[in-house]
């Protein structure tokens, strides 16, 4: 899959595709579901497969301190649609002179112009350029007038209930791992780079690998059972925090792992956490000898869940 970043990097070659357009947060089931139809489309058009999608997401640019957390972020976005059948990855950078953009500027400039779509999957409530005036039904006129195919996204449905990113993200603030993953297709995980922290786990025999997630908001948070991949072994089970760490007031949001019987150092490895059960939420202790004794339930519920999940 190739990874077009912005306007500026579309060459001639670009040109002529079969596309859709969304943020595709998750990369979940329904997602699956509409780009496997893209790509038999362009196969059958004998023309490239493209996702269009947007960075920052539109929301994280409009409304940054009350966005919805992202299920994946950019990294682990493009990680998850390399894995399907498709030929571009076409991405737009959200910014100011993007917002402002005309809906009819929007379809010359870069659908016809910069992309020469001929055939385009979007839902139709999809709406774009300025002031949202873009919708589906200018598409369609837009479609008829230039030669080009306007369809609608067929949603995709598991329990009688439309499989989306907002129902995944209710599902994880739920603490509903087994939800979350039916949705996604795959256990909820998180990616990223081990660094070094400031090493109080050490102190009470409970090392962590600690992960900064670098997302303006995260859609769990607590103590969980996980499994992380990307290490020799893999997976290893553990048991996990997401959250700032109140009781050592801490203000950033990152994610840490204890691994079981392991001791080799990891730093700067990227890996891969799955998160498999939710233990409880985070909290503040008064102390850090509390915190300690919590830990140490927390990892045996951990273990016991893992010791139940493998003798079935």
């Amino acid at each position: 899959m190739e990874l077009i970043r912005g306007i500026g990097n579309l060459k001639p070659h670009h040109h002529g595709v079969v596309a859709t357009i969304g943020n595709f947060d998750g990369v979940h089931l329904g997602h699956q579901h509409v780009l496997g139809e893209l790509a038999d489309k362009a196969e059958e058009m004998g023309l490239p497969s493209m996702v269009i999608s947007f960075e920052p997401q539109p929301q994280e640019f409009f409304l940054p301190d009350s966005c919805p957390g992202r299920l994946t972020r950019f990294r682990e976005k493009v990680k998850a649609l390399r894995r399907l059948a498709l030929d571009r990855l076409f991405i737009l950078h959200f910014t100011k002179e993007l917002a402002s953009m005309e809906a009819e500027d929007f379809i010359q400039k870069i659908l016809l112009d910069g992309l020469g779509v001929s055939y385009l999957v979007v839902g139709d409530d999809f709406c774009f350029g300025k002031e949202r005036k873009g919708d589906f039904a200018m598409l369609q006129e837009a479609g008829k007038k230039h030669g080009f195919q306007v369809v609608n996204m067929r949603s995709f449905h598991i329990d009688e209930e439309r499989v989306s990113s907002t129902r995944i993200r209710k599902a994880l603030a739920q603490g509903d791992l087994n939800e979350a993953e039916k949705l996604l297709g795959r256990p909820y995980r998180m990616c990223g780079r081990v660094a070094h922290g400031h090493k109080r786990g050490r102190l009470i025999g409970f090392p962590t690998a600690n992960i900064h997630l670098h997302r303006k908001r995260t859609p769990i948070d607590g103590v969980f059972a996980v499994e992380m991949f990307g290490v020799t072994g893999e997976p290893i089970s553990g048991v996990a925090n997401v959250g700032t760490r109140p009781t050592v007031n801490g203000t950033r949001t990152i994610l840490e792992v204890h691994l079981f019987n392991f001791d080799r150092d990891i730093y700067g490895s990227y890996v891969s956490v799955d998160f498999l059960h939710k233990i409880r939420d985070e909290q503040k202790f008064d102390s850090f000898d509390l915190l300690k004794k919590q830990i140490l339930k927390d990892a045996e519920s951990v273990r016991i869940y893992f010791k139940n999940r493998y003798s079935i």
